[in-house]
């Protein structure tokens, strides 16, 4: 650390008087820190070299470092502008240089990226750690504080005020020297273990595939078949390459008969980083997991998940438990439902056989041609993904009056597309990268993130480069990319979380974040309107005929459309639960990962053997390397909203109805963290939200047994009888919705959260 600083200082100091010897400012051999003269303000791509991040985190770590000083130096009363404006507008260099590398690591990685990660990283973490935990700006910031009430300051500064100073304390600042001496290198130390689990991942991935001959891929779409062949090619095999890429993976185990194979490829998946040998996780859980437990108690938390979930809509573990528990049984039961339907096919097949968890795909895809007469691979034909593109473009100007432009700037990958993002009243959104196939520099899975962070800067917007980033089924020949419906909702998913950060207009740096269980809410509420019939006829059409997609497919589609979601939402339910459950733990004792996940899922709650939760452990890469820890509820918190506000739409009789979205765009979109989560909903709603669609667009829904009313019996008892009832006036409330009755499916979900 010492040394890196001095070589920082040097550095510094050279841009310094280059900067201050007349004139324009010189090159300082780094696009990174050089002004940047490109279209929109995208970073350089073409000239970014893995080799200039260090040098350029040295030298923003300087500045910021700088820049926090001078806060703490000024012998002036402390003020919103001089403590809190300063410190917001402190380090943006280095948050554009985290936003930049941390993009590029995750979707173009080489082994010198891999090893700059593992270098750089506790380094960071040291640097901030050190900033949070530095006692004069504390004290400045809560001077600001104490006396926020008397300064006049309008909503959204007092919040930014109160946000502040709850981030220092969240981050040890009221600890006394020794704790946050530990508190500053358990950080460190969880960030190098975060970064180990990813990179064990990534080795996994890549390490693992299946090479296979005509003969054994025979009963494959021939699509499927190709795709193979040219990922044999790619990597100088012959033949045909199956991979635990999910595009590669989930069309080879829902249409190869060879049940032998099937399992090979499964297992590779959910053995991932658990093979006793130099990339196996077990270990780096069990430390992560001790060190969460030591963080929440130096803060005064039980468990690490109180800690996480106190500063979320939930407010704590018992809401996000009481919420996961009223899925999973009615979840649970029809998945085993969905497994007797298709254990009659199977047992035709292999009849005295167990049926597997790899045998899941092949034969609910066999059930799903049986009962409802869809095929999936004849749905690809309409998804290109050039139409899905195209679709959720047409969508979001329909709703939001927007437009996308292709422009020619900078890339960090061929593959990439870029577009501007243009305004109704034709001014600069922002600017829009999607980068869709994967490689094997690239993260599995699909995520969506900034290059560079909308901002204020003299009182001007400055526009974000914002980046989609997935792994979908690529093109082959002269086929194109031909999604599959789960990887067309993926992409409505992520567009979404673009719309979030473009749409954003928020005055200060430390309000961009929305709570962790809000985030999820923009991005989920788009996979409702990808396969609307009157969006999907707009977008969907054959990639060779150009027929647009018939109706009686679309009606197949949405009769199928509950098909298998016990499955998918108990496998969901599951990971969200064992995430929750490893990080509620409050006294750490050495743990056996595999038997914990399997007492709390199949012994504690009846998790059948047929079904594996989303994620096991030791690739969970959204809770030990992703930032979602105590926080994989999201997606289903997130959905109790995002269906509930895909209701209102419902409501007003147009799905796209403009006034709707507008205030969609202003009331959430655009506040960033302006505003409380479950405040911005209800400015949107007009109340708070009702779990019933979520249920039923699950497929989980009971409707609820009538109440009786009792007096209405009285009454017609009454007159039976022949006599005249007297009726009497009704107490305010006693008939009570089914929504806010104890003990039925439907309440709302909390929305008070407990500091």
């Amino acid at each position: 650390m010492k040394r890196l600083l001095t070589l920082s200082s040097l550095l510094f100091v050279m841009i310094v008087n280059i900067a201050c010897s007349g004139g324009e400012k010189a090159s300082t051999g780094n696009p990174l820190l050089d002004e940047w003269n490109t279209e929109f303000g995208v970073p350089p791509f073409d000239l970014i070299r893995t080799e200039h991040f260090k040098p350029a985190f040295e030298v923003a770590m300087l500045e910021h470092n700088q820049e926090i000083e001078a806060i703490v130096a000024n012998t002036d009363e402390p003020t919103f502008e001089n403590v809190i404006v300063a410190l917001d507008n402190s380090g943006v260099k280095l948050g554009e240089l985290n936003l930049i590398f941390g993009m590029l690591s995750a979707s173009d990685c080489d082994d010198a990226m891999q090893a700059l990660m593992n270098e750089i990283a506790p380094v960071l973490v040291e640097h901030s750690s050190a900033i949070m935990l530095n006692d004069k700006l504390f004290e400045r910031v809560k001077a600001v504080y104490d006396k926020r009430a008397t300064l006049g300051l309008d909503a959204v500064q007092m919040r930014l005020v109160e946000k502040t100073y709850d981030d220092f304390v969240r981050s040890g600042a009221l600890l006394g020297a020794e704790d946050k001496a530990r508190l500053m290198q358990i950080e460190s130390e969880l960030s190098s273990l975060g970064i180990r689990f990813g990179n064990n991942l990534l080795s996994d991935n890549a390490s693992f595939y299946l090479e296979l001959g005509p003969a054994q891929v025979a009963d494959l779409p021939e699509s499927v078949r190709n795709q193979a062949q040219e990922t044999a090619a790619a990597m100088g095999k012959s033949g045909y390459v199956f991979t635990l890429a999910k595009p590669s993976m989930l069309p080879f185990l829902t249409y190869s008969s060879d049940r032998e194979l099937r399992r090979k490829l499964y297992d590779g998946y959910t053995m991932r980083c658990n093979n006793d040998n130099e990339t196996d996780n077990k270990q780096i859980i069990e430390d992560m997991t001790r060190l969460r437990i030591e963080k929440a108690h130096l803060l005064g938390y039980k468990s690490y998940s109180e800690y996480v979930t106190s500063d979320q809509m939930a407010g704590s573990p018992e809401a996000v438990y009481a919420l996961l528990d009223e899925i999973w049984e009615p979840a649970l039961e029809s998945a085993k439902r969905e497994l007797e339907e298709m254990k009659l096919l199977f047992d035709r097949d292999h009849p005295g056989e167990t049926f597997e968890k790899s045998d899941w795909w092949y034969y609910a895809e066999k059930v799903r041609k049986q009962k409802y007469q869809l095929d999936e691979e004849a749905i690809r034909q309409y998804l290109s993904l050039d139409n899905v593109r195209n679709g959720m473009f047409y969508l979001a100007n329909r709703l939001y009056g927007i437009t996308f432009r292709p422009i020619t700037v900078p890339r960090y990958h061929a593959e990439c597309s870029v577009y501007e993002v243009i305004d109704s009243d034709e001014s600069h959104i922002g600017v829009l990268y999607i980068d869709p196939y994967p490689r094997k520099s690239k993260q599995g899975g699909a995520w969506c993130g900034n290059f560079t962070e909308q901002r204020y800067v003299d009182g001007k917007r400055k526009a974000p480069v914002v980046g989609i980033v997935c792994n979908f089924t690529p093109p082959v020949g002269n086929t194109p990319s031909l999604l599959s419906l789960d990887e067309a909702e993926t992409m409505f998913h992520e567009f979404g979380h673009a719309l979030h950060f473009l749409f954003a207009d928020v005055r200060y740096r430390g309000l961009t974040d929305v709570e962790g269980d809000f985030v999820e809410l923009p991005s989920q509420i788009m996979e409702n309107w990808a396969f609307e019939p009157e969006i999907l006829k707009k977008y969907a059409t054959h990639y060779k005929s150009g027929e647009v997609i018939p109706d009686n497919l679309i009606a197949k589609m949405q009769k199928a459309s509950l098909f298998n979601q016990g499955f998918v939402t108990t496998e969901l339910a599951a990971a969200a639960l064992i995430d929750m459950d490893i990080h509620t733990m409050e006294t750490f004792v050495d743990m056996d990962v595999n038997a914990f996940e399997k007492y709390n899922l199949a012994q504690r709650r009846g998790l059948i053997p047929e079904i594996e939760p989303r994620y096991r452990y030791t690739y969970f890469s959204h809770i030990f390397d992703g930032g979602y820890s105590s926080g994989y509820y999201f997606y289903l918190w997130a959905e109790v909203l995002d269906k509930d506000a895909f209701a209102a739409f419902k409501e007003r009789r147009d799905i796209c109805d403009r006034e709707l979205a507008t205030s969609f765009r202003y009331d959430l979109l655009a506040q960033g963290g302006q505003r409380a989560g479950m405040d911005m909903y209800r400015a949107f709603r007009g109340a708070d939200p009702d779990k019933t669609p979520m249920l039923k667009a699950r497929g989980l829904w009971v409707e609820p047994e009538p109440e009786v009313d009792s007096l209405l019996l009285e009454e017609a008892a009454i007159v039976e009888e022949g006599l005249t009832p007297t009726i009497a006036p009704r107490t305010p409330g006693a008939m009570k919705s089914p929504a806010m009755q104890p003990g039925k499916p439907v309440r709302p979900i909390p929305t008070e959260v407990k500091r």
